[in-house]
């Protein structure tokens, strides 16, 4: 039986933003790295990094 497995993680390729995805609040948040949160640009028309290479099918 197949599972799927969401991202967990993802980043803009325009503008660097970096997110996580929190499973207790169903949200996508801002990635920190050393207390630095990384937003990327206000305005950005996000562009994902999650593409054809991702399969989010996991074999069980």
């Amino acid at each position: 039986m197949s599972e799927i497995e969401p991202p967990r993680k993802r980043a803009c390729e325009r503008c660097g933003r970096q997110e996580v995805w929190d499973g207790d609040r169903d949200v996508w948040r801002a990635l920190e790295t050393d207390g630095d949160r990384r937003l990327g640009q206000a305005h950005c028309l996000h562009e994902w990094d999650i593409n054809g290479t991702y399969s989010p099918i996991a074999e069980g």
